[in-house]
């Protein structure tokens, strides 16, 4: 019989930048030890960005995470809601906005 291994991913919001991989480790090794011969992303290569805004709303205040999967940048943006639940949240994908909490009244 054979048992099925699950990866689980916690996420903890702190007003830092935070790179967020699946699969890899900071020295481009994947989980099994192996390289997978990527680049490591920066900044404009990390697509989904989750972000807290201003009061007023009209620019960003903190950028929380930035990814390149959308279920970590999802995950990252449920638990922003969570720790900012008066303030405009943010999940962006590129220049999108896919996702918002508090968002501002027309």
């Amino acid at each position: 019989m054979q048992t099925a291994t699950h990866h689980y991913v916690q996420v903890s919001i702190r007003p830092l930048h935070h790179r967020f991989a699946s699969h890899e480790d900071s020295n481009g090794e994947g989980i099994h030890g192996k390289s997978s011969g990527l680049t490591p992303a920066r900044g404009e290569d990390l697509p989904y960005k989750v972000e807290v805004w201003n009061a007023d709303r009209s620019m960003v205040e903190q950028t929380l995470a930035m990814t390149t999967n959308a279920s970590i940048g999802y995950a990252a943006y449920y638990e922003a809601t969570k720790e900012y639940p008066d303030q405009y949240v943010t999940l962006r994908h590129k220049t999108r906005i896919v996702a918002r909490w508090n968002p501002p009244e027309d």
